[in-house]
């Protein structure tokens, strides 16, 4: 029995999570259905993505991802079925799919053409799916889907990538689109310099904690506070504060004042 995952920008505080479910155990009352994240910030294709990018793996294959961000049904923008990488994605053509991934092409795409509601839409493509229904009997196919290109990596010259914020964790981290081999690739072993605004780093870390001194007695070492900058276990540039609260002290998002889109510059010797 498939998996199917819910990820939308509905928040917790509405009653839409719960519509949804019921709608699903309307159709299939015995389905299992996940929640990735409702937390997503409103209308963010970005951000999204790169949630659903880092999670979808997880799950066994065949199951069914409904993705329910600025999934507006309208004149320019229709609700689509995708099986990609084994997974089933149920979204809208906005542009996400594809930064979902850009080096595994999708198998099939499906153009829906129910005539109810976008979450009615949803859930019967999502329970059709998951009693194993053919994806070809959801709509029309069709070969191509909108891209995003504005959050992308700019390389100047050989001596400088402009990447951008694209993803800010529940701790205050910044996380952005400038991957590892990307930059290994550019540095070919330069020194360089990470600017983020006015805060400068000039050494990326393997980890958080890899930045502290443990040899060093707790109350003589720098440690709370402490900016540092890693590859996440997703391969991204990050930008953080050790042990780092943003209902007290303070985060990166706050203290270095970064938000979604924001230009991070790596510039090398």
């Amino acid at each position: 029995m498939s998996i199917i995952t819910l990820t939308s920008d509905y928040g917790l505080k509405d009653p839409s999570v719960s519509i949804i479910k019921g709608m699903i155990h309307s159709q299939n009352n015995t389905c299992v259905v996940v929640d990735i994240t409702h937390n997503i910030s409103p209308f963010n294709k970005y951000e999204a993505s790169y949630t659903i990018k880092n999670s979808y793996n997880a799950f066994p294959r065949g199951s069914i991802h409904i993705i329910d961000v600025d999934a507006k049904q309208n004149p320019e923008q229709n609700l689509i079925s995708v099986f990609l990488d084994n997974h089933y994605f149920i979204s809208a053509n906005n542009g996400i799919i594809p930064l979902i991934s850009s080096v595994i092409k999708p198998t099939k795409i499906i153009e829906m053409d129910f005539q109810e509601s976008k979450k009615e839409t949803f859930v019967k493509a999502a329970t059709h799916l998951q009693r194993g229904g053919n994806i070809n009997l959801l709509g029309n196919q069709i070969n191509e889907l909108i891209e995003l290109n504005e959050l992308q990596i700019n390389l100047v010259g050989n001596n400088e990538i402009q990447g951008k914020v694209i993803y800010i964790d529940n701790y205050g981290n910044v996380v952005t689109n400038i991957d590892e081999q990307i930059f290994d690739e550019f540095a070919d072993g330069r020194k360089y310099t990470i600017h983020a605004r006015r805060i400068k780093f000039d050494k990326i870390y393997k980890s958080y904690s890899d930045a502290i001194s443990f040899d060093v007695k707790k109350d003589l070492r720098e440690e709370e506070g402490k900016k540092i900058a890693i590859f996440n276990k997703f391969k991204k540039l990050e930008l953080g504060i050790y042990k780092s609260n943003p209902k007290t002290y303070g985060s990166a998002h706050t203290l270095f004042g970064l938000n979604y889109s924001d230009t991070v510059t790596v510039i090398f010797e």
